[in-house]
């Protein structure tokens, strides 16, 4: 039965790029105080998030390198109470120990076997490793097998010291970090080996939309040989719009990407207050979704890989 949007819940989003963090995790490493959970809620409502599907920041691991396993269990842990606590509001991405496989596969297990979370979320490199690398293919192998959803979020990256670059990471470093991902996906075969995984890039997909013609040329090169069907690939995945909401970035997405295929986020909290508010102006003032497209961006594509947050027909009244 194809899902529709009633009066009462057109204004609501779902919004796939979230983050948490446990109380012992958020320490001075990251660039915020997190929220509690009643704060976290009440920021939802203010923002118009009817639900929200959480995910960890990389910041996580690479405060603890040194106990990989503990931490991604604690993290998926207190992920799932929260979708216990608050079923309607909450759904999670589950954090992977990476680069250690043999304890990636165990928690892709646990956390949708066990914890019954809604998907994987993984980091566009990990240990100066992109995600085509064979090292992780068995990774993929299994969340293929499951037809899971996997969240790509940027890691956690700064341009090398002798550039002198000096710009905040998030201006360009996060980009193009997740572009080269989706770059090594494609030239890896990865996308075209495990098709049954419905693969969310964040922000818009990095500069993607706007470089998949130039990413196309790999076909016939003679440096990229196997690779082949680009564009179709690329077309293929979700790409949600956290920061990516002004009009230059939306305009060369919808160009590119399967409008089916766009979804909203915000970015909380890391994104919060004046500046989340003009990402959100920027968003409602974009004149190239009509009511219909912007609906299917702000609730029913999600819904499509999410559809228990579906809301009752009595409308999303948000708490609990």
């Amino acid at each position: 039965m194809k899902t529709t949007v009633s009066a009462e819940t057109q204004n609501w989003r779902i919004d796939v790029h979230h983050h948490v963090a446990p109380p012992e995790f958020a320490d001075d490493s990251m660039p915020i105080k997190l929220p509690d959970v009643e704060a976290q809620l009440c920021s939802m409502d203010n923002w118009h998030i009817r639900a929200a599907i959480t995910s960890l920041t990389p910041r996580v691991l690479l405060k603890n390198l040194h106990r990989l396993r503990k931490v991604a269990r604690a993290c998926n842990e207190f992920q799932a109470q929260r979708m216990r606590d608050h079923r309607a509001r909450f759904g999670a991405f589950a954090l992977l120990p990476l680069p250690d496989v043999d304890g990636a596969l165990e928690e892709v297990s646990y956390a949708l076997d066990v914890l019954c979370l809604d998907g994987i979320g993984l980091f566009s490199s990990v240990a100066d490793r992109y995600l085509g690398d064979p090292f992780f293919d068995s990774v993929f192998d299994e969340l293929n097998r499951r037809s899971a959803v996997v969240f790509i979020h940027p890691s956690h990256c700064e341009a090398p010291e002798h550039t002198r670059l000096h710009a905040p990471p998030f201006v360009v470093e996060y980009v193009f970090d997740t572009t080269r991902a989706i770059v090594n996906l494609i030239y890896s075969g990865t996308l075209k080996r495990y098709p049954n995984i419905r693969l969310i890039v964040a922000h818009g997909g990095g500069s993607v939309p706007f470089l998949a013609q130039r990413i196309a040329m790999m076909e016939g090169h003679r440096g990229a040989k196997g690779v082949t069907d680009v564009i179709p690939t690329l077309r293929s995945l979700y790409y949600e719009i956290a920061s990516a909401t002004s009009a230059f970035a939306l305009r060369s997405l919808q160009e590119f990407a399967d409008p089916a295929r766009i979804l909203w986020g915000s970015d909380l909290p890391f994104v919060y207050g004046t500046r989340l508010q003009q990402e959100i102006d920027h968003w409602q003032h974009y004149d190239g979704f009509d009511a219909a497209g912007r609906a299917a961006v702000e609730q029913l594509n999600a819904l499509s890989l999410f559809p228990r947050l579906a809301p009752a027909p009595s409308g999303p009244r948000a708490r609990p």
